[in-house]
């Protein structure tokens, strides 16, 4: 097996099938640690820090807001730099997005989508200024506790508390990774961007019947940053022959929620696509 590599801008290690896992909206690759030990073994794990993110590339200024077709013009570039033409994708709330958005270019073999973004309706003015406001709340708090952090997220109720937008049960997160995350997502250097993009009414991923790849997407029931009622519905309509599973009991960024539950999950899913033993019986609506 190849030495992995593992720096703040990227993970890989594994051999086999390519996986690539996309981070969401202010975190980072290290949102993924949950699941590596079970998918390293049987897959090769490229996870990269996305441009704009804290360990990423930085993002060239001028022109248009970094919009979900320039995030991925720059994901699929630094995919060509690793040498990578198509993998798995699997994709968390703004990686969804980013997952999809490759899958319409040719780059997915498979794309399975964690509360994925891109679903909200074109014009959703009252769901894109709902995911604003949480973030918002979010990066305030984050910024003006920063001092804190290690003795808050040192006590596992308190840490389950700061991270109760995020995930249900973040007393599970190692308190050193919860401070890093934290830091993290006040480091991002892509925020008013992508609230320009949802301002705008531009934050959809459009053509989603271009996707002609096998689709898993899992929502958790009372996601908090993105609602299944506002952002499920266009993906489970517009793309085709999609299974769409409700995971009780988790949050937006289920990895530390249920660790073996996702990493059974993606593993599964990717291992039936790649084999060809996934069969269409699953389509639909079913509980996980």
């Amino acid at each position: 097996m190849p030495e992995p590599t593992i720096s703040p801008a990227l993970y890989r290690a594994g051999e086999g099938e390519p996986l690539v896992l996309i981070h969401g909206f202010t975190a980072t690759w290290r949102c993924w640690l949950p699941v590596l030990g079970e998918l390293v073994p049987r897959f090769e794990v490229i996870a990269p820090t996305l441009h704009g993110h804290d360990g990423g590339t930085p993002v060239p200024r001028g022109g248009q807001p970094f919009g979900i077709a320039r995030a991925a013009d720059h994901l699929e570039e630094h995919l060509d730099a690793l040498g990578v033409g198509t993998a798995h994708l699997v994709g968390n709330s703004m990686g969804g997005a980013l997952a999809f958005e490759l899958a319409k270019r040719g780059r997915a073999r498979s794309v399975l989508g964690i509360s994925p973004a891109g679903g909200m309706r074109p014009g959703d003015q009252a769901a894109a200024q709902q995911v604003i406001k949480v973030f918002t709340r979010m990066q305030k708090t984050t910024s003006k506790s920063l001092g804190l952090l290690p003795k808050v997220m040192a006590r596992p109720g308190l840490r389950r508390l700061a991270l109760r937008d995020v995930m249900t049960r973040g007393h599970q997160v190692p308190a050193a990774e919860a401070v890093g995350l934290a830091r993290s997502s006040v480091r991002c250097d892509v925020v008013e961007d992508v609230y320009a993009v949802l301002r705008s009414g531009e934050a959809s991923v459009l053509e989603l019947d271009k996707i002609d790849v096998p689709v898993l997407i899992t929502w958790a029931p009372k996601d908090r940053i993105l609602p299944i009622a506002a952002h499920s519905p266009r993906l489970r309509e517009e793309i085709r022959g999609v299974e769409f599973r409700v995971t009780p009991g988790v949050g937006h960024t289920p990895m530390w929620d249920d660790p073996g539950l996702f990493a059974t999950t993606i593993a599964d899913f990717v291992t039936q696509v790649a084999t060809g033993t996934r069969t269409a019986s699953g389509v639909g609506l079913s509980v996980a």
